[in-house]
């Protein structure tokens, strides 16, 4: 049941609607009450109870809750339910329909303070900006879902949590990445809230930091996990499109609490749907496993089914990392042309204020695959254009292996004094890539 507005409010809203009905205060109070006591209430100075507010309710001809809360009667269940059809445009890839829906949902949650509508208009709209690519609005609107969330379980501010780090992530700032989706992690686990969902949605997500900071132990760890958690997910697809019909027939039934029941159901599993797209970074780092122990077509196969699953409803931010893996596989089974044309086209999506790491490692590729054409000029251009974008984003691990890739070709070219100059900048940065930025690794999850 919402909770009621407090009693002057209630009285303004019964003497308004009363005149409006052209009802005098006896007309409205009788026959179980005085015009007096409608009297009194209109000022505000009694607290009615439910009964004499279900009686003015019915004699004013409008729902108990518009009454109590000024809400359009079935205002929230309508909303919910336009709510599950914004997330199945977005499950669906439909990004700028899903916005569209999403920011009309919002301004009616704001006007009637429907905080749980609004957090989860906010989130979707951080979803969908996400996907585009605008990253800073991203993080605002997930910044945003927090501040209405600010008081609820931290399972439930996860799905913002993730997004923000997310956010970060694509914009290069891995450490505090690692860092957001760590520290909740780590809280989860400790304090013994195993939320399936929460817990599968935080560990796919972390496997790209990871590998970026190089700490691929931990990687595959949360891989691990990840994929122990799947099956608890399940495939949610049939099973949401089912509760939101039988949610339209409770509607025209007038049985709102059970179609609410439902609508909250399909919600949830248009959600648990884009974990589907998570599980492919799972997919992507199997490959890489496989790519590291010499098992070239299984890597080859577990990548593009990775590159697959991301193509298929999210923006190029989240499939170009698979695609340079992918691309790496291809160039060692001696499919350099294949390698290039897709490295081209990850380049093509991308610029220096998105993605960033990744346009990074397809130019590093582009630059072996040169030097292995004997195309000295375009490995060297290939090899500078990724410098610079490394130096941007701090990946020192990154760095200091392509400072030596290009200290190589110098030296190979005859020009010796720049070959040492290319060294000594990779010198500055030959720690090992992450071993100076984590912590202990998160407390493990009780699968």
């Amino acid at each position: 049941m919402a909770e009621r507005d407090d009693p002057e409010t209630i009285g303004r809203r019964v003497q308004q609607w009363r005149g409006e009905r052209g009802l005098t205060q006896r007309q409205l109070a009788e026959p179980a009450y005085t015009p007096a006591y409608i009297s009194t209430l209109e000022a505000g100075r009694v607290r009615p109870s439910d009964e004499a507010l279900r009686h003015i309710a019915e004699r004013l001809g409008v729902a108990y809750e518009e009454l109590v809360t000024g809400r359009p009667a079935h205002l929230a269940t309508d909303l919910r339910l336009r709510l599950t059809g914004a997330q199945r445009s977005l499950a669906a890839g439909e990004v700028e329909e899903a916005a569209d829906r999403y920011t009309a949902l919002l301004a009616e949650a704001e006007e009637h303070d429907l905080a749980d509508v609004r957090a989860a208009a906010l989130l979707g709209l951080g979803e969908c900006a996400l996907e585009s690519g605008e990253l800073t609005a991203a993080r605002g609107y997930f910044e945003r879902t927090e501040q209405v969330l600010a008081d609820a379980p931290l399972p439930a501010r996860v799905p913002a949590l993730r997004g923000r780090a997310v956010s970060h992530y694509l914009a290069g700032e891995l450490r505090y990445a690692v860092y957001l989706l760590e520290s909740t992690l780590d809280e989860l686990n400790r304090g013994g809230l195993h939320d399936p969902d929460a817990l599968l949605l935080l560990y796919a997500s972390i496997i790209g930091p990871y590998m970026d900071m190089g700490v691929h132990a931990r990687a595959a760890k949360a891989a691990e996990f990840a994929l122990a958690l799947a099956p608890q997910a399940g495939d949610p697809a049939l099973v949401a499109r089912m509760h939101r019909s039988v949610a339209r027939t409770l509607l025209a039934e007038g049985r709102i609490a059970e179609a609410d029941a439902s609508l909250a159901k399909a919600a949830e599993l248009y959600r648990t749907l884009q974990l589907r797209t998570e599980l492919a970074n799972c997919h992507w780092m199997r490959g890489y496993v496989c790519a590291q122990n010499g098992e070239l077509e299984r890597a080859e196969s577990e990548l593009r089914q990775a590159l697959k699953m991301l193509s298929a409803g999210r923006a190029a931010l989240y499939s170009s990392q698979a695609a340079v893996e992918l691309a790496d596989v291809l160039h060692r089974r001696g499919k350099s042309e294949e390698a290039a044309d897709l490295l081209n086209e990850v380049l093509s999506t991308l610029n220096s204020e998105r993605g960033a790491l990744h346009s990074a490692a397809a130019h590093r590729l582009l630059g072996i695959i040169a030097e292995d054409a004997r195309d000295t000029e375009a490995a060297e251009e290939h090899y500078v254009r990724a410098l610079s974008l490394l130096e941007r984003a701090g990946a020192a691990g990154d760095l200091a292996d392509l400072c030596r890739l290009l200290g190589d070709l110098l030296r190979r070219t005859g020009r010796v004094e720049a070959a040492l100059d290319a060294y000594r900048t990779g010198l500055g940065h030959r720690t090992a890539p992450g071993t100076t930025t984590l912590g202990p690794a998160p407390a493990q999850p009780p699968l």
